[in-house]
């Protein structure tokens, strides 16, 4: 009766978002396994998601059938004892901070760089490409790291600092077509690694480190320009503030600071539970809100630039990338992981597609820029 019930529960929502049970549409969703509706009804998309890499359901069409669940809202009838959980750890801790700071690239940064090569393409860039006029991944990311520098106006001999630079790609092109130095911070001994062996001829720094630490040893030499493209996200409510006082302490009075990130359309304080445990831990997606009041008082915002549809884009060239490469991954990673890897990038690719999500570039100045800023796009 328990299970009838729960399933009665599950195919009344599907039905408001056009998804079938066992349907013929490519969009409908195949159950194996009779015990997925109560694990759904009791732990919402922890459980959605766990019984995907479990084997417990499929769909032809995975981030379709994920996109018609967003676009209906039913994350929002459907939450459960792990919402509450994350609610209230985040209320209490600081889940970014300390040795906790670290834990996103030692899950998931450091899983491999095989992985990330493959699933990326030519440049190891782990966010948005830029879409633009771009035929291609690889041109689209290329695309998205010079609008980064000409939104900054780079010029040779600038000091550039990236926070959470990633693989390095961002610096090492910098450095290439525009002449600068810099350092870039990560948390990720991996991305790390390769990002010294990528710069090792150009006049750039790696460090493993928080981004907190930076004001404490650079002195008097402070940074012309400071970006950050794709790291914000794991920055937390709770350090927004800590992050902008860190970047204006870093940076020169007439710099410029480019923030590249993940903007939710509600102010929230964790993320969703099944991201959370198995792809991003302690991230979260900042608000238009948050965001403007973290920096108010220490910034002009010059310029704020969306372009989320670019993600769904974006992400399902990954996944082209990440099934071409299965193959050679396969007997590393194995199919509870390419199972987990499918519903990850199914389900942003979703959100974006539905404008859950968003994609901003927001440019800000400490004392405003003389005479105006002048946007570029």
């Amino acid at each position: 009766m328990v299970r009838n019930t729960a399933r009665n529960r599950v195919e009344s929502l599907l039905t408001l978002a056009g998804v079938r049970i066992d349907g013929d549409a490519p969009v409908d969703m195949q159950v194996h396994d009779e015990q997925l509706y109560a694990r759904i009804i009791a732990h919402g998309s922890l459980g959605l998601g766990e019984a995907y890499m479990d084997g417990w359901w499929d769909a032809a069409d995975l981030d379709g059938f994920l996109f018609h669940l967003l676009d209906a809202h039913l994350d929002e009838r459907v939450g459960g004892i792990d919402d509450a959980a994350l609610f209230l750890r985040a209320k209490l801790v600081n889940m970014q901070r300390g040795r906790r700071a670290y834990k996103v690239g030692e899950q998931h940064y450091d899983l491999g760089n095989d992985l990330f090569h493959a699933m990326l393409g030519k440049r190891l860039v782990y966010s948005c490409g830029y879409w633009k006029d771009a035929p291609d991944l690889d041109a689209a990311q290329e695309a998205k790291l010079d609008l980064v520098c000409r939104k900054l106006d780079l010029r040779p001999g600038m000091r550039v600092l990236d926070i959470g630079c990633g693989w390095g790609e961002a610096l090492a092109y910098a450095a290439r077509k525009y002449g600068v130095t810099g350092v870039g911070v990560t948390v990720s001994h991996e991305q790390a690694e390769y990002a010294r062996e990528l710069c090792r001829d150009l006049p750039v720094e790696i460090r493993v480190q928080d981004y907190r630490e930076v004001p404490d040893e650079i002195g008097d030499q402070k940074f012309d320009r400071i970006w950050s493209i794709g790291m914000f996200e794991h920055v937390g409510v709770k350090n927004y503030r800590a992050y902008f006082e860190t970047v204006r302490q870093s940076l020169r009075s007439n710099g410029l600071t480019l923030l590249h990130t993940i903007g939710g359309n509600e102010s929230s304080s964790h993320t969703d539970p099944w991201i959370e445990k198995y792809i991003f831990p302690n991230s979260m997606i900042p608000s238009a809100a948050q965001i403007a009041k973290a920096a108010e008082g220490l910034f002009v915002l010059e310029d704020w630039h969306g372009f989320g549809p670019y993600y769904d884009r974006t992400l399902m060239a990954w996944r082209a990338n990440f099934d071409a490469a299965w193959p050679a991954l396969g007997e590393k990673y194995g199919e509870r992981f390419r199972r987990m890897w499918h519903f990850y990038l199914g389900a942003s690719a979703a959100n974006f597609r539905a404008r859950r999500l968003q994609l901003w570039q927001i440019v800000f100045s400490p004392r405003g820029v003389p005479g105006g800023y002048a946007a570029v796009r």
